[in-house]
């Protein structure tokens, strides 16, 4: 069978064979997140660590324990609306309740609501389970939950189920210009 596509950057492995995609699409080759690309643009370090995705739990409490990492370390992005900014996203840990009247406060709204399920993936490109506050769509303000800074490294959705990204707090500030405060019960 003939390969289509090597990994060409290990000079070790050229001439092995060893095939990182196929035709039928069953396979695909390990192509970065828009998420991954904007860290590697702005030169920020961080790790990508992969973990088999479960469809009837796709929890923050789920992810955490198939990376290896506390719940509390595991942030979630949750695409809200304000009354007056429009959409955001705020980044909560994993077993945080969003405190909705602290964004609002925050953000400059008077109210803001969680986005229904059915908007993210129009308003983000990103589905249930895969939100990034990083390469969405459009680039929206995002609220970074102050217990974050307590952390060295925090993980958040690297775009797609399946993947995060490890990285320190300070770095995903400055990725997206996040406001970090105290935004969960």
């Amino acid at each position: 069978m003939k390969s289509l596509c090597y990994n060409k950057s290990y000079p070790q492995q050229r001439g092995t064979n060893k095939l990182y995609g196929d035709r039928m699409g069953k396979k695909k080759a390990n192509v970065k997140t828009n998420a991954a690309r904007i860290l590697d643009g702005l030169g920020i370090v961080y790790e990508l660590r992969e973990y088999p995705v479960d469809l009837n739990d796709l929890s923050a409490v789920h992810v955490a324990a198939a990376v290896g990492m506390p719940v509390k370390m595991v942030f979630k992005t949750l695409v809200v609306r304000g009354d007056k900014t429009g959409i955001l996203m705020a980044c909560i840990p994993g077993d945080g309740e969003l405190d909705l009247k602290a964004l609002a406060a925050v953000s400059g709204n008077k109210r803001a609501e969680l986005v229904h399920l059915k908007e993210v993936l129009g308003l983000t490109g990103y589905v249930r389970g895969g939100c990034s506050p990083l390469g969405a769509k459009k680039e929206y303000p995002v609220y970074l939950d102050a217990s974050a800074r307590q952390w060295e490294r925090i993980a958040i959705s690297a775009g797609r189920r399946g993947e995060q990204i490890l990285l320190a707090p300070a770095e995903l500030i400055q990725a997206v210009h996040a406001v970090a405060a105290p935004i969960i019960r």
